[in-house]
């Protein structure tokens, strides 16, 4: 269950664990961003400044801004895209100094980036690359891989939480999906690799309000397993329905504000150029 890798330190690889920092050693913190400056790599254009944000176990956080104000362009930069090159500041994963680790042992330490288009790849078996990458992070903790009958078990009941039908394992990754579907099977192939730091880039984007709902669901039982969670999102109604603990403001790169639910209603009424001083506590 997700909630046997929720403590601060202990899933993390030997590899990881080697920059481990101490100094700011919080058991609670699963993402800490401390002063980020980051540039896209082919332009040398500065996208992120100075930015801020701590996330704990637990914890559901909300992001918006205007487009190109810097949103996806953090996540990318949490999930570590070779795109982007990062010029100062610290990304700290459960205390742990991820600057220069590679996205794929990111990934396996329990990051996971839902993606707003998710992308269909012929000649894949969604169940063949379901227990590939559920295996794949338990041979590198060095524990012992699912045998395909053991995993089918595992999945069937998995799939379930999610509203799809059991017929989607069969079939080739999102090939013919639904955008709804395709969203499911991104959660799906999260609670399959047990992610402890979760993020949405605009998964809620085309959604009708039944998968609103199983979508608020899902992200409901990841918060009371303890992961932490950042949501990238517009719309109002949705934000309501997920009952965030923080929600912040970007704008030219950096997080201008950060507050309740009531920034939401502020957006609301001023659009994302209202006036403000930068909050220094972000």
């Amino acid at each position: 269950k997700l909630s046997k890798y929720s403590s601060s330190t202990h899933k993390l690889h030997p590899k990881l664990k080697k920059n481990f920092y101490c100094f700011i050693q919080n058991n609670k913190n699963v993402l800490n961003i401390m002063n980020l400056n980051a540039k896209i790599k082919s332009t040398n254009k500065k996208i992120l400044n100075d930015l801020n944000l701590i996330i704990n176990q637990g914890e559901l956080h909300v992001l918006m801004g205007s487009n190109g104000s810097g949103k996806s362009t953090l996540t990318k930069v949490i999930v570590g895209h070779p795109g982007y090159e990062l010029m100062d500041g610290c990304i700290y994963y459960k205390n742990t100094k991820i600057n220069n680790v590679e996205p794929n042992i990111r990934s396996l330490n329990g990051i996971f980036l839902c993606f707003q288009n998710p992308v269909e790849i012929q000649g894949i078996k969604n169940i063949d690359f379901l227990r590939k990458i559920n295996n794949s992070r338990k041979k590198y903790f060095n524990e012992t891989p699912m045998d395909p009958l053991d995993f089918y078990y595992f999945i069937t009941e998995k799939i379930n939480t999610v509203g799809l039908d059991i017929s989607f394992l069969s079939r080739n990754i999102n090939d013919g999906f639904s955008g709804g579907e395709k969203k499911r099977n991104e959660l799906l192939q999260l609670i399959t690799i047990d992610a402890e730091l979760c993020i949405f880039d605009e998964i809620d984007s085309g959604l009708d309000i039944d998968s609103i709902k199983k979508l608020v669901e899902i992200i409901d039982n990841l918060k009371n397993k303890n992961v932490g969670l950042l949501v990238i999102s517009h719309y109002k109604n949705f934000i309501d329905l997920l009952h965030p603990d923080k929600i912040h403001i970007m704008r030219e790169g950096s997080i201008i504000e950060t507050g309740d639910s009531t920034l939401v209603n502020k957006i609301e009424r001023e659009g994302f150029s209202y006036n403000t001083s930068i909050n220094e506590n972000n």
